[in-house]
């Protein structure tokens, strides 16, 4: 078992998980921690290149390719800054991972969740978080949060509401499926009241 911390953000786009990653990592540094923010796709060189082709990418791109470029992603990041940080003591605050392939690629591209987690799990030699926040939002808010705040969508934010609403689903199975690592968060709660209730459930890890 690693000596430090893996927190993973998860949640539809819009949800606030950038605010909430940044918040928790100001709260860690407080305490003394060392903390290594990051995101998926594009928290390596190479992973800002993947980023750019599955976000914006102009034309398709076939499901299953779409999958394989976030795993390869995922494979770089986790071997080259995640593992590393973990030997190191330190606390990783990541802005999404493989629950997402599983609720993006999975659910909202209509192949086989089972499929796409395992091709995670042999990319990352089978790393998972020591905690996951979920925070859940309903489609029609997080688009309507989208639609204030962006004048250009990606690829996976111009998606139909019934793509999210798979996602968000989907990320709901999987809550329920791993209650013990996964903690659902009613985004629709004010930032600083998500931040206290995050805290809460990473302080005994600590």
């Amino acid at each position: 078992m690693s000596e430090g911390l893996f927190v993973t953000l998860e949640g539809g786009d819009g949800s606030g998980k950038s605010t909430q990653a940044e918040l928790l990592e100001q709260w860690l540094v407080e305490r003394g921690r060392t903390v290594v923010r990051t995101r998926e796709p594009g928290g390596t060189d190479v992973g800002v290149e993947i980023r750019e082709i599955v976000l914006h990418h102009r034309g398709d791109i076939a499901p299953r390719a779409e999958a394989l470029l976030y795993a390869a992603d995922r494979a770089h990041h986790v071997a080259t800054v995640v593992r590393p940080a973990l030997a190191r003591g330190d606390v990783v605050v990541q802005d999404r991972y493989l629950d997402s392939s599983v609720a993006y690629q999975g659910a909202g591209r209509v192949l086989d969740p089972a499929e796409v987690r395992r091709l995670s799990e042999w990319a990352t030699e089978r790393l998972l978080p020591d905690l996951t926040i979920l925070l859940d939002l309903p489609s029609e808010i997080s688009r309507a949060r989208l639609h204030g705040a962006r004048t250009r969508y990606d690829r996976l934010e111009a998606e139909a509401v019934d793509f999210h609403d798979r996602v968000r689903a989907s990320y709901l199975q999987l809550a329920e499926a791993e209650p013990a690592r996964i903690v659902v968060v009613d985004a629709e709660r004010s930032v600083g009241e998500i931040a206290a209730v995050i805290r809460a459930r990473v302080e005994p890890f600590l």
